[in-house]
């Protein structure tokens, strides 16, 4: 069944896929915006979102969906992290970690626009770093291309996905080493992560984003013991009143997390603190309460 914000639109022989946006334009990457009834639509692109190449080739498994809480892993500048606040909506609520300034810079100039998100600046490896933040989750969506990218998703899974929650996974095989080949490591990330989740068949994203494929599915009830869960916000995030500076990141600096653009960013400046010491989250800003026309 497809999340109550999407849409999936065929003409002759070509299909395109649309989120019904919370957020007011300007357009986020030069995607498309249209009137629809009494909201407006965003086009989403298989080439730019690994998650909507997933649902180009067929995708049928866990989403996010409207009213959900959903931690985001390698946010980047917010290609995806944008429709997937569209698919919770208004009453649910997005939580956005990225660990390099450069792109987080990009992911708050949107940000302000879309009141169900909280940008957390933070590297994903360190989620005690950002745990006040985030409560327990509906689902979790992971976009890293580290080599330990599966025992990430993992560790922040066991922290904050609630039993039953989906887990969503944009698996890059080569960056997972070159002792193996990307069928091999797709079939060792399987197996480590079925013992926790109900899993999916996954998709080759290939056609799209070269050497990605997307795993998912929902989590084994009773898998995650780890004490009791952190308490958060009830419904959409609240952010600091203050705007952030953002810093440098918990880790190697040497390494970059994924972006959706395809670009490399710079390393952390010298000066930073660390993301480990201190999370930031979004800056505050009024939020335009009606959309504008066109």
């Amino acid at each position: 069944m497809s999340p109550a914000r999407l849409v999936h639109e065929r003409r002759e022989d070509r299909g395109t896929w649309w989120t019904r946006t919370v957020g007011t334009p300007p357009s986020v990457y030069g995607e498309r915006w249209i009137e629809r009834g009494s909201g407006l639509l965003r086009s989403w692109d298989p080439s730019r979102s690994k998650l909507a190449a997933a649902l180009e080739a067929g995708w049928t498994g866990a989403l996010p969906d409207e009213g959900e809480r959903w931690l985001y892993l390698g946010a980047s500048t917010g290609t995806t992290a944008s429709h997937v606040a569209d698919l919770v909506g208004d009453a649910g609520a997005l939580f956005a970690v990225e660990r390099s300034p450069r792109a987080f810079r990009r992911l708050l100039g949107w940000a302000d626009r879309w009141p169900n998100v909280l940008p957390i600046l933070a590297d994903a490896r360190t989620p005690v770093a950002y745990a006040q933040l985030v409560p327990r989750v509906d689902g979790i969506y992971t976009d890293i291309a580290q080599p330990d990218q599966v025992d990430i998703a993992l560790d922040n899974a066991r922290r904050r996905l609630r039993d039953g929650g989906a887990f969503l996974i944009a698996l890059k095989t080569a960056s997972m080493g070159r002792d193996a080949s990307a069928p091999v490591h797709l079939e060792r990330a399987f197996a480590s992560l079925e013992r926790y989740f109900d899993l999916d068949e996954p998709l080759r994203l290939s056609r799209w984003h070269r050497g990605h494929y997307l795993i998912g599915g929902r989590t084994r009830p009773g898998r995650w013991a780890l004490g009791p869960a952190l308490t958060g916000p009830p419904g959409r995030p609240e952010r600091p009143r203050s705007s952030p500076r953002p810093h440098r990141a918990t880790g190697d600096p040497d390494r970059r997390s994924d972006r959706e653009s395809g670009r490399s960013g710079p390393r952390p400046g010298r000066h930073g603190t660390r993301a480990g010491d201190r999370p930031a989250a979004g800056r505050a800003g009024s939020k335009p309460s009606t959309l504008p026309e066109g």
